[in-house]
């Protein structure tokens, strides 16, 4: 079972969207802060991380560029979730070492192509 990591603050974005993923058959684990996330990736090991960009504590910019920084978690794929779809922010996510990028509201129809294209179709 894939395992994937939601770094997201919103309760309500984080209970509908790991619902979502675990019918699935993903296994979630759920970080609320960037320095939750960096730490929980570093133990858990998960095999993708969906990371919002605005984060308390480390925003996601900062937990994503700490992820590619580090041996243990570098190659871990990391989705960029954000409400700021402006001119500029996919390429920003991409510079901060995020390897895919999607926008609030999440729709899952748009956003299951892009995890699977990472961790292969097996649970979906």
């Amino acid at each position: 079972m894939p395992k994937i990591l939601l770094v997201e603050d919103n309760e309500m974005n984080r209970d509908m969207l790991s619902r979502r993923l675990l019918r699935r058959g993903y296994e979630v684990i759920i970080a609320v802060d960037g320095q939750q996330g960096v730490d929980l990736a570093g133990t858990s090991m998960p095999d993708l991380i969906l990371m919002d960009m605005s984060l308390p504590v480390i925003d996601g910019w900062e937990a994503t560029r700490r992820l590619k920084a580090s041996d243990v978690t570098k190659k871990i794929p990391v989705i960029a979730l954000t409400a700021h779809a402006m001119a500029g922010d996919r390429e920003q996510a991409l510079a901060a070492g995020c390897d895919d990028y999607d926008t609030k509201p999440i729709e899952l129809d748009r956003l299951l192509p892009k995890i699977q294209r990472f961790l292969g179709s097996a649970a979906a």
